[in-house]
């Protein structure tokens, strides 16, 4: 079993990254850290085993960017993923420095939460199965964990043209409006489940702005917005047959 420690100040964020990892097989978590100062005693503690880090970056009384190089100077084999809303490049660009194994921006779905730890964990077992490589293995170490980008010309399976068409003619008709998935699925007439594969879809190629909301129960919304920029995209599907 792989013990993830998760180190964010928002608590609703804490348990819904905590409720994902409990989705994803082989992980689980072994402490949620609200400080930095937490998160160093839980990594000093010889009773708590540690073998990655989510990590935010902007708390209220912290940088998360901090942990890295304190982490990085103990010696430690703990891995770090960031899980936050900073989307510049200075902050990309230290982060990486310090040896990030991957990067999330809030919002994200948990196909690519799953996919980030996946990921990792499919990497640390080929670095502890060899103590000698061959070039094939140290190409797949260095290139092989960042995540293809979705291609906009092919669906996904199980997708059709004919749905995604109906879609993206009602998004088209309403490029101003914030919508959730219930919202297009009630609009068009399809399951909310079906309207909800379209739409992570139509995130992951950068057509749809996603946002997140919390609402009384605490549960997160995803609502979705056109991305003015890709209006034209959006009407190459509007015209599918």
């Amino acid at each position: 079993m792989i013990h993830v420690l998760i180190v964010d100040d928002d608590a609703m964020v804490a348990d819904l990254n905590r409720q994902y990892l409990d989705r994803v097989e082989g992980f689980c978590c072994c402490g949620i850290a609200t400080s930095l100062a937490e998160a160093e005693a839980v990594l000093h503690s010889p009773a708590r085993q540690v073998d990655l880090i989510l990590l935010d970056v902007y708390m209220q009384r912290d940088n998360g960017l901090s942990l890295l190089p304190t982490i990085r100077a103990s010696g430690r084999k703990t891995d770090v993923i960031m899980i936050t809303s900073a989307s510049d490049a200075t902050t990309l660009q230290t982060a990486m420095h310090y040896g990030v194994v991957d990067y999330l921006i809030k919002p994200f779905q948990f196909p690519r939460f799953a996919e980030a730890l996946n990921g990792w964990c499919k990497k640390k077992q080929l670095m502890e199965s060899h103590q000698y490589y061959e070039q094939a293995d140290v190409d797949r170490l260095l290139r092989g964990g960042a995540p293809e980008l979705a291609d906009s010309r092919r669906l996904p399976k199980g997708l059709t043209p004919q749905t995604l068409r109906t879609l993206c003619l009602w998004i088209d008709a309403h490029p101003g409006t914030e919508f959730s998935t219930d919202d297009l699925a009630n609009a068009v007439n399809i399951s909310r489940v079906s309207c909800r594969k379209y739409l992570i879809w139509l995130a992951q190629v950068n057509i749809l702005h996603t946002s997140i909301h919390y609402g009384a129960t605490g549960r997160p919304v995803y609502r979705y917005r056109l991305r003015p920029e890709q209006i034209a995209l959006l009407r190459q599907y509007c015209h599918q047959e």
